[in-house]
Protein backbone atom coordinates (compact mmCIF):
# COMPACT_ATOMS: atom_id res chain seq x y z
CA UNK A 1 0.00 0.00 0.00
CA UNK A 2 1.09 3.22 -0.77
CA UNK A 3 1.94 5.81 1.30
CA UNK A 4 2.91 9.37 1.34
CA UNK A 5 2.83 11.79 4.91
CA UNK A 6 3.93 15.44 4.74
CA UNK A 7 5.32 17.34 8.08
CA UNK A 8 6.83 20.58 8.78
CA UNK A 9 3.95 23.09 7.92
CA UNK A 10 2.83 25.78 10.56
CA UNK A 11 2.50 29.63 10.71
CA UNK A 12 5.78 31.44 9.52
CA UNK A 13 6.63 35.05 8.87
CA UNK A 14 7.45 36.51 5.71
CA UNK A 15 11.35 36.02 4.71
CA UNK A 16 11.23 32.93 6.75
CA UNK A 17 12.28 29.35 5.39
CA UNK A 18 10.91 26.23 6.74
CA UNK A 19 11.49 23.01 4.97
CA UNK A 20 8.70 20.31 4.32
CA UNK A 21 9.26 16.86 4.84
CA UNK A 22 7.35 13.37 2.91
CA UNK A 23 7.78 10.11 4.12
CA UNK A 24 7.32 7.80 1.21
CA UNK A 25 6.19 3.87 1.77
CA UNK A 26 4.71 1.32 -0.56
CA UNK A 27 6.35 2.19 -4.12
CA UNK A 28 9.98 2.43 -5.87
CA UNK A 29 10.71 5.38 -4.75
CA UNK A 30 13.51 6.06 -7.85
CA UNK A 31 11.63 4.82 -10.54
CA UNK A 32 8.36 8.05 -9.97
CA UNK A 33 8.09 11.51 -10.99
CA UNK A 34 7.92 12.96 -7.08
CA UNK A 35 6.09 16.58 -6.99
CA UNK A 36 5.03 19.15 -4.61
CA UNK A 37 1.63 20.95 -5.15
CA UNK A 38 0.14 23.59 -3.13
CA UNK A 39 -3.81 24.66 -3.09
CA UNK A 40 -5.85 27.37 -1.46
CA UNK A 41 -9.38 27.50 -1.02
CA UNK A 42 -11.41 28.23 -4.20
CA UNK A 43 -8.45 27.34 -6.55
CA UNK A 44 -6.87 24.56 -8.48
CA UNK A 45 -4.37 22.73 -7.01
CA UNK A 46 -0.67 24.52 -8.38
CA UNK A 47 2.16 22.19 -9.31
CA UNK A 48 5.63 24.09 -7.56
CA UNK A 49 7.74 21.59 -8.37
CA UNK A 50 8.92 17.94 -9.45
CA UNK A 51 11.83 15.76 -9.35
CA UNK A 52 12.38 12.56 -11.25
CA UNK A 53 15.06 10.65 -9.27
CA UNK A 54 15.86 8.41 -11.75
CA UNK A 55 17.50 11.08 -13.93
CA UNK A 56 18.04 14.27 -11.01
CA UNK A 57 15.68 16.15 -13.21
CA UNK A 58 13.93 19.19 -11.78
CA UNK A 59 11.52 21.26 -12.25
CA UNK A 60 10.05 24.47 -10.66
CA UNK A 61 7.27 26.95 -11.17
CA UNK A 62 8.16 30.21 -11.57
CA UNK A 63 6.26 31.86 -8.58
CA UNK A 64 9.07 29.47 -6.61
CA UNK A 65 12.13 29.37 -9.00
CA UNK A 66 15.22 30.65 -7.41
CA UNK A 67 13.59 30.42 -3.65
CA UNK A 68 12.03 26.78 -2.84
CA UNK A 69 14.49 23.44 -3.33
CA UNK A 70 13.18 20.04 -4.07
CA UNK A 71 15.63 17.18 -2.95
CA UNK A 72 15.57 13.67 -1.68
CA UNK A 73 16.90 11.35 0.72
CA UNK A 74 16.78 7.79 -0.89
CA UNK A 75 18.34 6.04 2.30
CA UNK A 76 15.08 7.60 4.55
CA UNK A 77 12.92 7.82 1.33
CA UNK A 78 12.12 10.76 2.44
CA UNK A 79 11.25 14.15 0.04
CA UNK A 80 11.83 17.52 0.95
CA UNK A 81 11.25 21.16 -0.24
CA UNK A 82 13.35 23.55 1.47
CA UNK A 83 11.23 27.20 1.04
CA UNK A 84 13.24 30.18 1.70
CA UNK A 85 12.25 33.93 1.11
CA UNK A 86 8.60 33.09 1.61
CA UNK A 87 5.98 35.67 0.89
CA UNK A 88 2.54 35.96 2.27
CA UNK A 89 1.05 34.57 -1.17
CA UNK A 90 3.06 31.51 -0.69
CA UNK A 91 0.22 30.31 1.71
CA UNK A 92 -1.17 27.10 1.20
CA UNK A 93 -2.17 23.78 1.67
CA UNK A 94 0.66 21.99 0.37
CA UNK A 95 0.79 18.18 -0.97
CA UNK A 96 3.82 15.94 -1.80
CA UNK A 97 2.47 13.27 -4.62
CA UNK A 98 3.78 10.36 -7.00
CA UNK A 99 3.66 9.51 -10.73
CA UNK A 100 4.78 7.95 -13.54
CA UNK A 101 8.45 9.02 -14.49
CA UNK A 102 7.05 10.30 -17.76
CA UNK A 103 5.14 13.44 -16.01
CA UNK A 104 8.63 14.81 -15.06
CA UNK A 105 9.70 14.61 -18.29
CA UNK A 106 7.42 18.28 -19.65
CA UNK A 107 7.58 21.63 -18.49
CA UNK A 108 4.55 21.94 -16.39
CA UNK A 109 2.71 19.58 -13.58
CA UNK A 110 -0.64 18.61 -13.91
CA UNK A 111 -2.42 17.38 -10.55
CA UNK A 112 -4.61 14.54 -12.64
CA UNK A 113 -1.43 12.78 -13.87
CA UNK A 114 0.03 12.05 -10.54
CA UNK A 115 -1.70 8.86 -8.33
CA UNK A 116 -0.51 9.32 -4.83
CA UNK A 117 -1.11 12.30 -2.51
CA UNK A 118 -0.31 13.08 0.91
CA UNK A 119 -2.88 14.48 3.19
CA UNK A 120 -0.97 17.68 2.79
CA UNK A 121 0.11 20.16 5.10
CA UNK A 122 -0.81 23.41 5.71
CA UNK A 123 2.03 26.78 5.39
CA UNK A 124 0.53 29.77 6.43
CA UNK A 125 2.56 33.53 5.89
CA UNK A 126 2.23 36.13 8.01
CA UNK A 127 3.15 39.19 6.91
Amino acid sequence: QVHLEESGGGSVQAGGSPRLSCVVSGLTYSRHCMGWFRQTPGKEREGVTSIFIGAGRTYYADSVKGRFTISRDNAKSTLYLQMNSLKPEDTAVYYCAAGPSYVCSGGYLEAPDFDYWGQGTQVTVSS
